[in-house]
């Protein structure tokens, strides 16, 4: 049995841990599918470089000719596309493999991996062990059990954006992130999208406002069925056939593709990290302490496979986390997802970040509100707005944010002086009268509603 002094599974947030400061240290890194992990490959890096051409398509269809400018969206070249967004990602992953093989004191290996005892992973042939293992293996796409389903053929998120050609007909499961941007994107293209949402909104887990204007916006640019099961799925020569069933009756669905967007489960258990005496949760993830320890000393873990949230963002900040404490152990330092914002990028965008008023609710605690519309600012004006709006919470007492809320253009960029407030414990006040706002940028939309708390 080989030993290592640091064993990493996984290559996305994972690889970054190595540094100079390991420059003495023998280290094995694992991965079993592409390098570089899942947002560099089938995630958020390709993903939103489609998104921004689909917003450029559904620009031109149809906000140019609402403000008298004449544009047009005559088709897309979706191979040009396709490739101009793996032409740049895939020398990416090629060119870290590349590195990480060129350095004396890493070893890659690119095998399936599980552990077979305390400390011992079993890689493709051969058994390997180490003083610090640092478990980052991700999350693989959940897939429904729906009879003929895999027969009848499916994509996920890790294939649909490699498709050689534009589907004609789409039909997407799920009503989350990965179904509303990817949806998006395909519409906007020019396919015929229906969303299959077994509940009766989309982006279930944001503010309810939000997630109400989100799923009235997308149904009235997409044929959406809400409240419908697929009872099952065969294939009819060319096309997919769905079965579905809502409120009682049943009716057919025939497309050229199914995008199963369904959700996210971690791969602790593909890993078998049980037999290492690590402890997995009720839903399978990874359980650590607030320094990324699991149960077994020496073995830690970050990212997907250890947070239901499964953001890039978060897993980066844990890979530094984990970077520092396996280099000092005398001063370790703790994950802080205490005010961990999100974003999605369909159109519109969303992004969130602490309580939503319903928490808010549900949890007793007492709150201040306010809702401003992106309308009401100069910018947003101009803009003949009339759907988005920020939102945004505070402790009535303490005159601190505790929830913001955005729905609208360049909502992920809007809501980030908000997540700075919230982290550094400014007031409501402090946030509203004690900087400048540029007039009439959009950021004075944020500035209203503050002014109104």
């Amino acid at each position: 049995m080989r030993k290592f002094d640091l064993i990493i599974i996984g290559t996305g947030s994972g690889n970054s841990i190595i540094g100079p400061e390991h420059d003495d240290w023998d280290i094995a890194l694992v991965e079993r599918g592409l390098f570089g992990g899942t947002c560099l490959n089938v995630g958020c890096i390709p993903s939103k470089m489609f998104v921004y051409a689909a917003e450029i398509a559904e620009l031109a269809a149809k906000v140019g000719p609402a403000l008298g400018v004449d544009t047009q969206m005559n088709g897309i070249d979706w191979p040009q596309i396709r490739d101009r967004v793996f032409g740049r990602i895939d020398p990416i992953a090629a060119g870290g493999e590349d590195y990480r093989k060129s350095l004396d004191h890493v070893t890659v290996f690119q095998h399936d991996a599980r552990f077979v005892g305390p400390k011992a992973l079993k890689v493709g042939d051969e058994t390997i062990t180490a003083d610090h293992i640092v478990i980052a293996a991700g999350a693989r796409s959940f897939i429904p059990d729906i009879p003929g389903l895999a027969e009848a053929g499916f994509h996920t998120s890790d294939s649909i954006m490699r498709v050689d050609e534009l589907p004609g007909r789409i039909a997407v499961l799920g009503g989350g992130y990965i179904a509303t941007e990817l949806g998006n994107v395909f519409g906007q293209f020019g396919t015929d999208v229906t969303f299959i949402l077994r509940g009766d909104r989309m982006l279930r887990g944001e503010d309810h406002e939000v997630s109400d204007r989100f799923t009235e916006i997308y149904t009235q640019k997409f044929r959406t069925c809400i409240n419908t099961n697929v009872l099952s799925a065969h294939r009819d020569g060319t096309e997919i056939v769905l079965e579905l069933e809502s409120n009682g009756e049943i009716s057919e669905l025939r497309v050229d593709e199914v995008l199963v967007a369904t959700g996210r489960i971690p791969n602790g258990d593909q890993l078998e990290v049980e037999a290492c005496g690590v402890e997995l949760d009720e839903r399978g993830y990874v359980v650590t302490d607030a320094n990324l320890r699991t149960a077994v000393d020496g073995v830690w873990a970050l990212g997907d496979i250890t947070n239901p949230l499964q953001l890039k963002h978060a897993a980066n900040h844990e890979a530094r986390v984990v970077a520092h404490n396996l280099t000092n152990p005398g001063s370790m330092i703790e994950a802080d997802h205490r005010f961990l914002p999100h974003a999605v990028f369909g159109h519109p965008q969303v992004a969130g970040v602490g309580l939503t008023e319903q928490r808010c609710i549900d949890q007793g605690r007492p709150y201040i509100a306010h809702t401003q519309a992106y309308g009401s600012a100069a910018y947003g004006w101009a803009m003949e707005d009339t759907e988005s709006f920020a939102k945004v919470i505070a402790d009535p007492d303490t005159r601190q944010l505790i929830g913001a809320h955005i729905i609208g253009p360049q909502a992920s960029t809007l809501i980030q002086q908000l997540i700075q407030a919230m982290t550094f414990g400014q007031t409501v006040d402090q946030l509203a009268r004690e900087q400048y706002y540029i007039h009439p940028g959009l950021p004075e939309v944020i500035e209203q509603a503050l002014l109104e708390l």
